[in-house]
């Protein structure tokens, strides 16, 4: 992985502070798994010795929502785990702190990217500068949960492509698929769409999806469960459509064994899902060596991850828009200035300056927090 500087500084950690935050949602965003209607997310702020402070987030969704991971879990691993392994490493380069932390891939998101931003703040550039990544906006794609009616449904797609996304994601299940998009592709029938099935499916299904495959749609993603990678390469061969691995692309191990498997021809690498930025360029790089296309997922974050997670998406090998949206597209209120928005082209612009370009807003973190808790080296 390249870096713009030949030398790194090492830095060292004085304090972290954590805040677990609560942000209402705009409305309920539903998928195959359930429904949740507030962000539950927990805020990584740490200082170096140096007196430079950065910040993180480790934003799993709320219980079993996505995956194992949850607020609680990665609560405990940040405090028994993850804090106590940060302040024995003393001094460290954080080009290799990938390699040195283990444990939950949310909280060590969190972790990884508060080093990232108070590194980057330590230099004072932009966390792109870190990793050689040129500036460009970003194109946003917006992600579409399930509702009682396809009207309903209608109704939002319209309401987001007039605000200028470039491309509509749809979440689908069981009985929940094949009439919505093919009711879209009628309103619709040259907006780019794709849609997510977040492992809802079995192989069972094979003749769903093959009815899918007649809407020309950019791509299936997660149509089956994480660990069904024999069967999604049987899947991908029987279909035009690419496959996009989400779940399943979890680790550089599960990659590799998706590429033997030509179980996917997309993957959305998000940078919480596997563990923060490095293990995110590392998963980019395998994968684009394969000929894999990619492009950068969300949770969705709050202002911080979704902030760091546009650094990454900068990079030129990422194919597809972004699911980082603008932020009053899912919550009432963000602890970032400014908040991210999207222009009428549908690209977001990241503020220039160090860090991300945009500033923690510690009012906000301290309106919304539930918990927080500090430790020292």
């Amino acid at each position: 992985m390249s870096t713009s500087f030949a030398v790194n500084q090492l830095i060292g950690v004085e304090s972290v502070v954590l805040h677990r935050v609560r942000i209402p949602l705009v409305e309920p965003f539903r998928i195959s798994n359930g429904t949740v209607a507030e962000k539950d997310s927990i805020l990584v702020e740490l200082t170096t010795e140096d007196g430079v402070t950065g910040w993180g987030e480790a934003s799993p969704m709320s219980g079993s929502f996505y995956s194992a991971d949850t607020p609680e879990s990665c609560w405990r691993t940040l405090h028994d785990e993850l804090i106590p392994r940060l302040f024995e490493l003393g001094k460290f380069d954080p080009h290799r702190l990938y390699e040195q932390l283990t444990g939950e891939a949310f909280a060590k998101a969190g972790i990884d990217g508060a080093v990232w931003d108070a590194y980057a703040r330590t230099k004072r550039v932009a966390i792109c500068d870190l990793f050689g990544i040129a500036r460009r906006a970003v194109p946003s794609g917006v992600a579409i949960g399930i509702f009682d009616t396809i009207d309903e449904l209608i109704e939002r797609v319209e309401r987001y492509v007039a605000q200028g996304y470039q491309r509509v994601k749809i979440k689908i299940q069981p009985g929940w698929d094949v009439e919505p998009v093919s009711r879209l592709r009628t309103h619709f029938p040259e907006l780019p769409l794709m849609v997510d099935a977040n492992a809802a499916y079995t192989l069972a299904a094979k003749s769903i999806f093959r009815e899918l495959d007649r809407f020309g749609l950019m791509m299936i993603e997660q149509p089956l469960a994480a660990s069904a990678i024999d069967e999604a390469g049987e899947l991908q061969a029987r279909l035009e459509t690419p496959l996009c691995a989400d779940e399943s692309a979890d680790t550089l191990a599960t990659l590799n064994e998706l590429i033997e498997k030509q179980a996917a021809r997309i993957v959305n690498i998000k940078v919480q899902r596997v563990g923060g930025l490095n293990e995110a360029l590392l998963m980019l790089e395998t994968a684009r060596a394969a000929n894999l296309e990619c492009w950068v997922g969300t949770m969705p974050e709050l202002g911080i991850a979704s902030a760091q997670g546009l650094h990454l998406a900068m990079h030129s090998a990422f194919a597809f828009p972004t699911d980082i949206e603008a932020s009053s597209r899912w919550y009432v209120d963000d602890i970032i200035e400014p908040l991210i928005d999207i222009d009428a082209n549908g690209f977001i612009t990241i503020p220039p300056g160090i860090g991300t370009g945009y500033e923690v807003s510690r009012e906000k973190v301290e309106r919304y927090s539930i918990a927080s808790e500090k430790f020292v080296s």
